[in-house]
């Protein structure tokens, strides 16, 4: 069944788990991986498909516009059902409980392990830890250059709490939330007057969170309307996304022909090349699309044969280890370059890409049922729930590319 009328009917609570939204981790961690492995083994400078991995940072946009959408949605629909808001103290505590045990441990072992990095002086220690480390140039080490995301989305958290009350209003008014939420492009764009005035750095200031407010104010946009839509408060014109979610293979196929786009020179420099403001806008344009149209067949729509592959054990496993992928696969990678002694621009592709999943991979699971999963058990049983608040959905922070 296609029809945007069963998607659409009221569903009183609305607040459920989207598990096939655990895929797009995956698959955003994968990308980013393969991203990695084609800068150092060169194969990004390849002219007729090295594009293709040069922008498979992709994942970056896909993870920002997700973590908008699930994080956003209960404060939507706590509004949109009368639910007591979601509490500010408990949801930073979560979001600290994910991201800050197993981060912590990276750093540290980053920092200690790779001899490119010791001794890492205080500063570097304290940038690290306090996610400051893309405030001034030169600051990201060794195995923590992807790092840079995570200090953006670690920016969305804080400031989350302090434009969602405002954004879902007292009054649910699901337009005006899109459109509020879509402020998040006007900030972008802001930005990109001030990059191209020079009144920012492009090398500094395109890894600070107001590039890449439109991503998280997308995701942000379509939380609103996920809400609407499964509380039957939606118009009738935000129905487009489940008639489009009815019809993933064209969405994804759309998605491919503008990443195909973002290969060529308009989307600005394959290597470390500082891009220029246009460029910048042009890629920061183009990802903002392929994610719209990679997230909206997964949250929207029907229940469908794709979405039940996307939910199925092995997909969710990889979304729920994503985060130790992220954090540990470029510590692997600078490790087999140092183990095989290898320059920098050598090394075949898909045994370098098969050897840091394989790491990554290992290290993820190590990390995630030794330290992530046990302390947030523990974090839970210590400050227990409350009434019932709707909670954020758990997400993992945005992966990253190097920079």
């Amino acid at each position: 069944m296609s029809s945007a009328a069963v998607s659409s009917a009221p569903e009183p609570t609305g607040g459920g788990r989207l598990p096939a939204l655990d895929a797009l981790r995956a698959i955003g961690a994968i990308a980013v991986v393969l991203h990695h492995v084609g800068f150092h083994t060169g194969a990004t400078g390849n002219a007729e498909w090295g594009g293709w991995l040069a922008r498979m940072d992709v994942g970056v946009a896909i993870f920002f516009s997700l973590s908008g959408f699930l994080l956003f949605r209960p404060w939507a629909l706590s509004v949109a059902t009368g639910r007591p808001r979601p509490r500010t103290g408990r949801y930073l505590w979560r979001r600290g409980l994910r991201i800050l045990p197993a981060y912590w441990l990276t750093v540290l072992v980053c920092l200690v392990v790779l001899p490119q990095n010791r001794p890492a002086p205080l500063a570097d220690w304290l940038h690290h830890l306090t996610f400051t480390q893309i405030y001034a140039p030169g600051l990201l080490r060794n195995g923590l250059s992807q790092t840079w995301s995570l200090a953006t989305e670690v920016a969305f958290y804080l400031i989350l709490p302090l434009v969602a009350v405002p954004m879902a209003g007292r009054t649910w008014r699901p337009v005006r939330t899109v459109l509020a939420a879509c402020g998040g492009l006007l900030v972008t764009a802001g930005w990109l007057v001030a990059m191209a005035l020079g009144w920012l750095d492009m090398g500094l200031h395109t890894t600070w969170l107001p590039a890449y407010a439109g991503w998280f104010g997308a995701g942000m946009a379509l939380a609103a309307a996920h809400v609407a839509l499964r509380t039957g408060t939606a118009p009738a014109a935000f129905r487009i996304l489940d008639d489009l979610a009815a019809a993933p293979i064209a969405c994804w196929a759309a998605a491919v022909g503008l990443l195909a786009i973002a290969t060529t020179p308009v989307a600005g420099p394959r290597d470390l090349t500082e891009p220029s403001p246009a460029a910048f806008a042009v890629k920061l344009t183009l990802y903002l699309a392929v994610a719209v149209l990679i997230l909206v067949p997964v949250a929207f729509g029907p229940p469908s044969r794709v979405k039940v592959a996307l939910g199925a054990p092995p997909a969710r496993w990889l979304g729920t280890v994503s985060y130790g992928l992220f954090l540990w696969h470029p510590l692997v990678l600078e490790l087999i370059y140092l183990v095989d002694d290898r320059p920098l621009f050598t090394g075949g592709l898909v045994s370098t890409f098969a050897l840091t999943m394989a790491g990554g991979l290992l290290y993820a699971a190590v990390s995630y049922y030794g330290v992530e999963h046990p302390l947030q058990q523990l974090g839970s049983q210590r400050r227990p729930r409350r009434a019932a608040a709707p909670e954020a959905d758990r997400t993992v922070p945005a992966i990253s590319t190097a920079r």
